[in-house]
């Protein structure tokens, strides 16, 4: 019997199936994320289409929306040129779009019109499928921060402090220049004010009434080689130079506003914040913005964008954001050292939550023994029976004054005790390093919350904590930056930002149920 060889087709011609979807494997992670789009309804976080409607019909809304998320799931993060090319190229995207290919310029117009202001709804619409699958535990809240470098120009600072310097630099030039002034206006009866501080709008009154009462015109003004100004311009010219460089200044401290003390040029959102690690492999400021992120049974239940430079600063508006998305607070909120102060646990105190963040000296003062047994720390002094300190040579400390603590907002006050008598000690150079009598701080409550938090963490259940923050918090940044290449931010401005947060971390809890789905269907 002879085979037969011959060919009765080409690789270019059409064939079955038609459908995308049967080309695609049962498990292919689309298929689930197109089941979970519908069971979330992703359709009603759509804006309702207007009445009348111009041009061409425009691309499917639904379809769209489902190809951005997808994007964000498939890579971490997703550029819009990418999602034009898959449209066109892979077969996942074809299938969400309905082999329809929309151009970036589409894609952009569909985020920033639609999807920008539901991200948070679909957001916490994710995390509530994923909660009802599988039984997310809230109370059990891991945080962690991260600084992003932002989309903006390395060296291009404006720092706070030294525009205030700068102004009120300015503020001396103005005042001398209107004693110039005052002089050459006496034969009018006329006479300027002079302050130690100016605003933009009183400049312009000075510099319209000199206008009015010299009769300048600008028209006149004579400018370049061969040409001599009169004292008129020349005062007039100083004066108007003077209140564009203060408008200047009130500009640029009021972007920076009061809880930051720098800005970038070309992103006036972002902040100069010292990064770990730069280009050049040293240590640099970079605009940056903080990125905090809450973590539960390894999804990323809260997320939210920072101007601050501390993580201390960080915990309580995370908190609230998590109230505002769950309506409740976690019970058990578990972060490192970077985040333990007297206002954040004040803040679970007042809000039902444990205190199972770490302070500064946690790790000193659990590894340290010599550190934590010394008995030259006012901690450790013993006190008599009216409460007063004794020193380790028996000598008292008297309280010798309070001290509000600089920006605390729970009005926080050190105590200051005076030893009353160090002369001819024995410990004195274990104890003080000047010759006056030693001075120490306490806050008996401040104390009382460090060890109660040393309690916690040092019991089996924080133990168990500690460690599943280190694997839960962190391992998601890892994830993010190093597993799906997130490393800088792209878009500029605050809200923009935070869009940007929102999606990638749609896109990251959408992978992670996905993956943990898949090694169970294959365990079963």
């Amino acid at each position: 019997m002879n085979n037969n060889t011959e060919k009765y087709y080409n690789s270019k011609q059409g064939r079955l199936p038609l459908f995308i979807s049967d080309r695609l494997d049962i498990c292919d992670p689309v298929l689930a994320f197109d089941k979970i789009m519908e069971e979330i309804e992703i359709d009603k976080y759509l804006k309702p289409e207007p009445l009348h409607k111009m041009g061409r019909p425009g691309y499917n809304r639904v379809s769209i929306r489902k190809t951005i998320l997808f994007g964000f799931m498939d890579t971490g993060y997703v550029s819009l040129w990418e999602l034009e090319d898959r449209c066109k190229v892979n077969l996942r995207y074809m299938y969400l779009m309905d082999q329809e290919t929309p151009s970036y310029r589409a894609f952009s117009y569909f985020i920033n019109k639609e999807i920008k202001e539901s991200a948070q709804d679909i957001f916490k619409a994710v995390i509530s499928y994923i909660q009802t699958a599988e039984g997310i535990d809230l109370q059990h809240l891991y945080i962690d921060g991260s600084k992003f470098e932002a989309n903006a120009n390395k060296y291009t600072w404006v720092w706070k402090k030294a525009t205030e310097k700068s102004r009120y630099r300015l503020f001396d030039k103005i005042t001398t220049l209107l004693a110039e002034m005052n002089e050459t206006l006496a034969y009018t009866g006329l006479k300027i004010e002079t302050n130690t501080e100016y605003t933009p709008d009183s400049l312009e009154a000075i510099l319209s009434r000199y206008d009015f009462v010299c009769h300048i015109d600008e028209n006149t003004f004579v400018h370049g080689r061969g040409h001599r100004k009169s004292r008129e311009q020349r005062y007039y010219e100083r004066l108007k130079e003077y209140t564009e460089k203060l408008s200047e200044y009130v500009e640029k401290i009021q972007i920076c506003g009061p809880d930051r003390n720098s800005y970038a040029k070309t992103d006036h959102d972002a902040t100069f914040m010292r990064m770990k690690k730069d280009y050049m492999g040293n240590d640099q400021l970079l605009p940056a913005y903080n990125i905090q992120i809450g973590v539960a049974d390894e999804y990323i239940a809260v997320a939210e964008v920072m101007q601050y430079h501390s993580d201390m600063d960080c915990f309580v508006p995370l908190m609230e954001k998590f109230h505002e998305l769950y309506g409740f607070y976690p019970r058990y909120p578990v972060a490192d050292a970077g985040y333990g102060s007297f206002n954040n646990y004040l803040f679970c105190q007042e809000h039902g939550m444990e205190k199972f963040m770490k302070f500064p000296m946690y790790k000193k003062e659990t590894t340290d023994e010599k550190y934590h047994e010394d008995p030259f720390r006012a901690v450790n002094f013993e006190t008599d029976s009216e409460g007063d300190l004794i020193c380790p040579n028996g000598r008292k400390f008297h309280l010798a004054y309070r001290k509000p603590v600089k920006g605390n907002q729970y009005g926080r006050q050190e105590e200051y005790y005076t030893c009353e008598d160090c002369s001819e000690c024995p410990y004195a150079e274990r104890c003080k390093k000047t010759e006056k009598n030693r001075t120490v701080r306490m806050n008996e409550e401040l104390s009382s919350m460090h060890q109660e938090v040393l309690e916690n963490l040092q019991s089996i259940h924080g133990a168990l904590l500690r460690m599943n923050r280190s694997i839960q918090a962190e391992g998601t940044f890892g994830i993010i930056k190093y597993d799906r290449w997130y490393k800088r931010i792209v878009r500029r401005g605050l809200e923009s930002v935070r869009l940007e947060l929102f999606l990638v971390s749609i896109g990251h809890n959408l992978y992670k149920f996905h993956n943990k789905q898949k090694r169970l269907r294959e365990a079963a």
